[in-house]
This record gives C-alpha cells, sequence and structure tokens, in this order.
C-alpha cells in the first residue's frame, strides 16, 4: 500500500468540538477526551396495501437522535457548566448552540471528517467523583440533546 494512505490501519482518533450561537459568538471550543452519541435512527412505517400478500409497504418514519456526550478533563474554565446554569435555574430556555465536531487528519490540524450538531440544548451536566484514594483524571460531562445531525466528508 502506498505511503500515506489510511486504508488498514489503526488511526488514534483526535478530534475538535466547537459550540457557538447562530451569530457564530463562540461558547467553547477545544479538545475532548471523548465524545458518544453520534447517531441517527429511522424509524420505518409498515404499510399494508390491500391486494399484496407478500409483505408490506415500507416508507420513511421520523428520525431520531440520541444525546451527545461531551466529556473532558476538568479545568477552570466553566464555560459548560455556565451553559447548562444559564438554560436551567436562569430560565433561558431557548438559549441553543450550534455545535461542529471535526476528526482531524492524523499529524495535522486539517479535519478529515465534520459533524454539524443543530440547535443543541444541555441536559445534564456531571461533575467528576472526588476520591482522595483515586489515580484518574477528573472528567466532566456534558449531556446535550438536539434537532438533527450532518456528516461532511473531505471539508
Amino acid at each position: 500500500m502506498a505511503e500515506g494512505t489510511f486504508a488498514g490501519e489503526f488511526i488514534p482518533f483526535r478530534f475538535r468540538v466547537t459550540l457557538s450561537d447562530d451569530g457564530g459568538a463562540l461558547l467553547c471550543q477545544g479538545a475532548f477526551s471523548e465524545v458518544t452519541g453520534l447517531e441517527a435512527t429511522m424509524t420505518p412505517k409498515a404499510i399494508k396495501v390491500g391486494g399484496n400478500n407478500w409483505g408490506e409497504l415500507q416508507l420513511s418514519g421520523p428520525t431520531s437522535f440520541p444525546p451527545i456526550i461531551l466529556k473532558r478533563g476538568i479545568t477552570q474554565v466553566a464555560d459548560l457548566w455556565t451553559w447548562f446554569d444559564l438554560t436551567t435555574r436562569q430560565a433561558n430556555y431557548a438559549l441553543r448552540y450550534e455545535g461542529v465536531i471535526e476528526v482531524l487528519k492524523p499529524g495535522e490540524n486539517s479535519p478529515l471528517l465534520r459533524w454539524r450538531i443543530h440547535r443543541a440544548l444541555p441536559t445534564k451536566f456531571k461533575g467528576s467523583d472526588l476520591s482522595a484514594t483515586a489515580n484518574q483524571v477528573a472528567l466532566e460531562e456534558l449531556h446535550l440533546v438536539h434537532e438533527g445531525l450532518e456528516l461532511e466528508r473531505n471539508p
């Protein structure tokens, strides 16, 4: 295989997450240790057609998206907590952000692919468990529900 090709090679993930409002004002940009929930599920609608005894007609149904979970090491920056606090305790229920998750090319800072998240809303913030005997990195996590997901390859 030619040098520089990636088929069949193990490539560790490097990615960058950006959250901003519709006007482009930045809430958060940086590295996270883990992002999960990048999926979409379409529930088909089965319709029985009169006179057709061999199966049902399958139509596209609604698409649903599970929450996206962002995890990162605890920092002194309180941007994720501030957003969660604004939309819950401070009653800014319509405060939604657009998100971009870029998977970076190995050894480069340019994206290999990009996920776009539309109208994200934080639904859960979890701080790290505190234990003086633990030898793990303290992580915080934020759960986001959203209204759409797009994948761009070779952006």
